[in-house]
Protein backbone atom coordinates (compact mmCIF):
# COMPACT_ATOMS: atom_id res chain seq x y z
CA UNK A 1 0.00 0.00 0.00
CA UNK A 2 1.35 3.39 -1.00
CA UNK A 3 1.20 6.57 1.04
CA UNK A 4 0.77 9.33 -1.55
CA UNK A 5 1.69 12.93 -0.72
CA UNK A 6 -1.08 15.47 -0.19
CA UNK A 7 -0.32 17.31 -3.43
CA UNK A 8 0.18 14.39 -5.82
CA UNK A 9 -0.75 15.04 -9.48
CA UNK A 10 -4.46 14.36 -9.87
CA UNK A 11 -5.31 11.09 -11.59
CA UNK A 12 -2.70 11.10 -14.37
CA UNK A 13 -3.44 8.84 -17.32
CA UNK A 14 -0.50 6.45 -17.48
CA UNK A 15 0.43 3.91 -20.12
CA UNK A 16 2.48 0.98 -18.80
CA UNK A 17 5.30 -0.13 -21.09
CA UNK A 18 5.52 -3.74 -19.94
CA UNK A 19 8.86 -4.67 -21.64
CA UNK A 20 9.59 -7.94 -23.45
CA UNK A 21 11.41 -9.68 -20.60
CA UNK A 22 8.66 -8.91 -18.10
CA UNK A 23 5.99 -10.09 -20.52
CA UNK A 24 7.75 -13.30 -21.48
CA UNK A 25 9.64 -14.28 -18.33
CA UNK A 26 8.35 -12.49 -15.22
CA UNK A 27 4.76 -11.22 -15.62
CA UNK A 28 4.55 -10.68 -11.85
CA UNK A 29 6.71 -7.57 -12.32
CA UNK A 30 4.05 -6.18 -14.63
CA UNK A 31 1.29 -6.97 -12.14
CA UNK A 32 3.34 -5.41 -9.34
CA UNK A 33 3.82 -2.26 -11.43
CA UNK A 34 0.09 -2.07 -12.05
CA UNK A 35 -0.61 -2.39 -8.33
CA UNK A 36 1.88 0.32 -7.40
CA UNK A 37 0.67 2.78 -10.01
CA UNK A 38 -3.03 2.24 -9.36
CA UNK A 39 -2.59 2.58 -5.60
CA UNK A 40 -0.75 5.83 -6.28
CA UNK A 41 -3.87 7.20 -7.97
CA UNK A 42 -3.00 6.70 -11.63
CA UNK A 43 -5.54 5.85 -14.33
CA UNK A 44 -3.50 3.00 -15.70
CA UNK A 45 -3.76 1.33 -19.10
CA UNK A 46 -1.64 -1.26 -20.88
CA UNK A 47 -1.86 -0.59 -24.64
CA UNK A 48 -2.32 -3.80 -26.64
CA UNK A 49 -0.40 -2.41 -29.62
CA UNK A 50 2.88 -1.91 -27.74
CA UNK A 51 5.91 -3.83 -28.98
CA UNK A 52 9.60 -4.20 -28.11
CA UNK A 53 11.41 -0.91 -27.48
CA UNK A 54 13.82 -1.80 -30.28
CA UNK A 55 17.04 -2.17 -28.31
CA UNK A 56 18.20 -5.45 -29.93
CA UNK A 57 17.99 -3.92 -33.39
CA UNK A 58 19.44 -0.61 -32.23
CA UNK A 59 22.41 -2.21 -30.48
CA UNK A 60 23.09 -4.26 -33.60
CA UNK A 61 23.25 -1.13 -35.76
CA UNK A 62 19.91 -1.63 -37.53
CA UNK A 63 18.56 1.91 -37.38
CA UNK A 64 15.95 1.38 -40.11
CA UNK A 65 14.06 -1.36 -38.28
CA UNK A 66 14.55 0.43 -34.95
CA UNK A 67 12.87 3.52 -36.38
CA UNK A 68 9.95 1.41 -37.61
CA UNK A 69 9.58 -0.09 -34.13
CA UNK A 70 9.80 3.36 -32.55
CA UNK A 71 7.00 4.66 -34.76
CA UNK A 72 4.72 1.86 -33.58
CA UNK A 73 5.56 2.43 -29.90
CA UNK A 74 5.03 6.19 -30.16
CA UNK A 75 1.68 5.61 -31.85
CA UNK A 76 0.60 3.03 -29.25
CA UNK A 77 1.23 5.44 -26.38
CA UNK A 78 -0.24 8.54 -27.99
CA UNK A 79 -2.48 10.53 -25.65
CA UNK A 80 -1.09 9.37 -22.30
CA UNK A 81 0.11 11.86 -19.71
CA UNK A 82 3.01 9.57 -18.88
CA UNK A 83 4.62 6.37 -20.14
CA UNK A 84 6.12 4.27 -17.34
CA UNK A 85 8.39 1.23 -17.64
CA UNK A 86 9.68 -1.13 -14.90
CA UNK A 87 13.07 -0.99 -16.60
CA UNK A 88 15.73 1.70 -16.76
CA UNK A 89 17.09 0.07 -19.90
CA UNK A 90 13.85 0.23 -21.89
CA UNK A 91 12.94 3.64 -20.48
CA UNK A 92 16.38 4.89 -21.47
CA UNK A 93 15.86 3.64 -25.02
CA UNK A 94 12.47 5.34 -25.31
CA UNK A 95 13.59 8.56 -23.69
CA UNK A 96 17.17 9.09 -24.82
CA UNK A 97 17.48 7.36 -28.20
CA UNK A 98 14.14 7.64 -30.01
CA UNK A 99 14.44 11.33 -31.04
CA UNK A 100 17.82 10.77 -32.71
CA UNK A 101 16.31 8.07 -34.94
CA UNK A 102 14.34 10.72 -36.81
CA UNK A 103 16.98 13.38 -37.34
CA UNK A 104 16.01 13.62 -41.03
CA UNK A 105 12.26 13.81 -40.40
CA UNK A 106 11.40 17.02 -38.48
CA UNK A 107 7.76 16.12 -37.94
CA UNK A 108 8.49 12.65 -36.60
CA UNK A 109 11.41 13.93 -34.55
CA UNK A 110 9.07 16.42 -32.84
CA UNK A 111 6.66 13.58 -32.03
CA UNK A 112 9.51 11.46 -30.68
CA UNK A 113 10.75 14.32 -28.51
CA UNK A 114 7.26 14.93 -27.10
CA UNK A 115 6.93 11.20 -26.42
CA UNK A 116 10.36 10.99 -24.77
CA UNK A 117 9.48 13.84 -22.40
CA UNK A 118 6.64 11.71 -20.99
CA UNK A 119 8.72 8.55 -20.38
CA UNK A 120 9.79 7.52 -16.86
CA UNK A 121 11.32 4.53 -15.12
CA UNK A 122 8.92 3.14 -12.50
CA UNK A 123 10.64 4.09 -9.22
CA UNK A 124 11.69 7.46 -10.60
CA UNK A 125 8.09 8.16 -11.61
CA UNK A 126 6.78 7.23 -8.16
CA UNK A 127 9.32 9.43 -6.37
CA UNK A 128 10.10 12.27 -8.75
CA UNK A 129 6.70 12.79 -10.40
CA UNK A 130 4.14 11.49 -7.90
CA UNK A 131 6.31 12.60 -4.95
CA UNK A 132 5.74 9.42 -2.96
CA UNK A 133 7.70 9.38 0.26
CA UNK A 134 6.96 5.97 1.73
CA UNK A 135 5.42 2.59 0.99
CA UNK A 136 3.68 0.27 3.42
CA UNK A 137 5.11 -3.18 2.79
CA UNK A 138 6.80 -5.84 4.89
CA UNK A 139 9.63 -8.20 4.01
CA UNK A 140 12.10 -9.45 6.64
CA UNK A 141 15.32 -9.78 4.66
CA UNK A 142 18.83 -8.49 4.18
CA UNK A 143 18.99 -7.07 0.68
CA UNK A 144 21.55 -5.51 -1.61
CA UNK A 145 20.68 -3.39 -4.64
CA UNK A 146 22.18 -3.42 -8.13
CA UNK A 147 22.10 -0.18 -10.14
CA UNK A 148 21.62 -1.03 -13.80
CA UNK A 149 23.88 0.81 -16.23
CA UNK A 150 21.12 2.40 -18.30
CA UNK A 151 18.91 3.40 -15.39
CA UNK A 152 21.81 4.89 -13.46
CA UNK A 153 23.74 6.59 -16.23
CA UNK A 154 20.99 7.57 -18.66
CA UNK A 155 18.15 8.34 -16.27
CA UNK A 156 19.79 9.05 -12.92
CA UNK A 157 17.94 6.26 -11.10
CA UNK A 158 19.71 5.51 -7.82
CA UNK A 159 18.20 7.41 -4.90
CA UNK A 160 14.58 6.64 -5.84
CA UNK A 161 14.41 2.86 -5.31
CA UNK A 162 16.40 3.17 -2.10
CA UNK A 163 14.06 5.83 -0.77
CA UNK A 164 11.06 3.57 -1.33
CA UNK A 165 12.79 0.46 0.01
CA UNK A 166 13.65 2.33 3.21
CA UNK A 167 9.95 2.21 4.09
CA UNK A 168 9.64 -1.58 3.77
CA UNK A 169 9.26 -3.02 7.28
CA UNK A 170 11.89 -5.61 8.18
CA UNK A 171 14.08 -4.94 5.14
CA UNK A 172 17.73 -4.13 5.77
CA UNK A 173 19.52 -2.69 2.76
CA UNK A 174 23.24 -3.49 2.60
CA UNK A 175 25.15 -1.43 0.08
CA UNK A 176 27.74 -3.19 -2.05
CA UNK A 177 30.88 -1.33 -3.17
CA UNK A 178 30.11 -2.81 -6.59
CA UNK A 179 26.48 -1.61 -6.71
CA UNK A 180 27.17 0.54 -9.78
CA UNK A 181 29.34 -2.06 -11.55
CA UNK A 182 27.92 -3.66 -14.70
CA UNK A 183 26.52 -7.18 -14.28
CA UNK A 184 27.84 -8.27 -17.67
CA UNK A 185 24.49 -8.59 -19.45
CA UNK A 186 24.49 -5.56 -21.74
CA UNK A 187 21.80 -6.91 -24.07
CA UNK A 188 23.49 -8.25 -27.18
CA UNK A 189 26.89 -7.75 -25.52
CA UNK A 190 26.53 -11.00 -23.56
CA UNK A 191 25.86 -12.85 -26.82
CA UNK A 192 28.70 -11.29 -28.83
CA UNK A 193 31.27 -11.42 -26.04
CA UNK A 194 30.23 -14.38 -23.92
CA UNK A 195 33.54 -15.00 -22.15
CA UNK A 196 33.97 -11.35 -21.20
CA UNK A 197 30.35 -11.18 -20.04
CA UNK A 198 30.77 -14.30 -17.88
CA UNK A 199 33.89 -12.87 -16.26
CA UNK A 200 32.12 -9.60 -15.43
CA UNK A 201 29.14 -11.53 -14.04
CA UNK A 202 31.41 -13.63 -11.84
CA UNK A 203 33.02 -10.56 -10.32
CA UNK A 204 29.60 -9.07 -9.73
CA UNK A 205 28.16 -12.13 -8.01
CA UNK A 206 31.24 -12.41 -5.80
CA UNK A 207 30.66 -8.83 -4.62
CA UNK A 208 27.00 -9.63 -4.00
CA UNK A 209 27.84 -12.67 -1.87
CA UNK A 210 30.39 -10.68 0.13
CA UNK A 211 27.65 -8.33 1.37
CA UNK A 212 26.03 -11.21 3.28
CA UNK A 213 22.64 -10.30 1.79
CA UNK A 214 20.08 -13.03 1.19
CA UNK A 215 18.14 -10.95 -1.34
CA UNK A 216 19.31 -9.21 -4.51
CA UNK A 217 17.14 -6.43 -5.94
CA UNK A 218 17.30 -4.38 -9.12
CA UNK A 219 14.99 -2.62 -11.55
CA UNK A 220 15.91 -4.35 -14.83
CA UNK A 221 14.96 -7.90 -15.77
CA UNK A 222 17.99 -8.35 -18.05
CA UNK A 223 20.38 -7.66 -15.18
CA UNK A 224 18.32 -9.72 -12.75
CA UNK A 225 18.15 -12.78 -15.02
CA UNK A 226 21.87 -12.60 -15.76
CA UNK A 227 22.88 -12.33 -12.10
CA UNK A 228 20.30 -14.90 -10.96
CA UNK A 229 21.60 -17.42 -13.48
CA UNK A 230 25.17 -16.94 -12.32
CA UNK A 231 24.22 -17.13 -8.64
CA UNK A 232 22.23 -20.32 -9.27
CA UNK A 233 25.17 -21.96 -11.04
CA UNK A 234 27.42 -21.01 -8.14
CA UNK A 235 24.99 -22.49 -5.62
CA UNK A 236 24.58 -19.18 -3.80
CA UNK A 237 21.72 -18.86 -1.29
CA UNK A 238 20.59 -15.49 -2.64
CA UNK A 239 17.01 -14.86 -3.77
CA UNK A 240 16.67 -12.48 -6.73
CA UNK A 241 13.67 -10.19 -7.24
CA UNK A 242 12.60 -7.09 -9.12
CA UNK A 243 12.24 -4.08 -6.83
CA UNK A 244 8.60 -3.63 -7.89
CA UNK A 245 7.68 -7.04 -6.46
CA UNK A 246 9.02 -6.08 -3.03
CA UNK A 247 7.42 -2.63 -3.02
CA UNK A 248 4.06 -4.11 -4.05
CA UNK A 249 4.25 -6.87 -1.42
CA UNK A 250 4.21 -9.57 -4.11
CA UNK A 251 6.99 -11.88 -2.97
CA UNK A 252 5.15 -15.19 -2.54
CA UNK A 253 6.34 -16.77 -5.77
CA UNK A 254 9.85 -18.20 -6.29
CA UNK A 255 12.69 -15.81 -6.91
CA UNK A 256 14.00 -15.16 -10.41
CA UNK A 257 15.89 -18.18 -11.75
CA UNK A 258 14.43 -20.61 -9.21
CA UNK A 259 12.19 -23.54 -10.25
CA UNK A 260 8.79 -22.37 -11.52
CA UNK A 261 9.88 -18.73 -11.28
CA UNK A 262 8.14 -17.38 -14.38
CA UNK A 263 4.45 -17.94 -13.61
CA UNK A 264 1.92 -15.97 -15.66
CA UNK A 265 -0.43 -15.05 -12.81
CA UNK A 266 0.19 -12.87 -9.73
CA UNK A 267 0.22 -14.71 -6.41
Amino acid sequence: MLTPPQEAPHNPRVGLFVTCLVDLFRPSVGFASVKLLEEAGCRLEVPDAQVCCGQPAYNSGDRKDTAAIARQVIEAFDGYDYVVAPSGSCAGMLRDHYPALFAGDPEMKARAEAFAARVWELTSFLVDVLKLETIQATLPAKATYHDSCSGLRELGVKRQPRQLLAGVNGLELIESPAAETCCGFGGTFCVKYGEVSADIAGRKTQAIKETGADLLLAGDMGCLMNMAGKLQREGAAVTVRHVAEVLAGMTDQPGIGEPNWGGSEPR
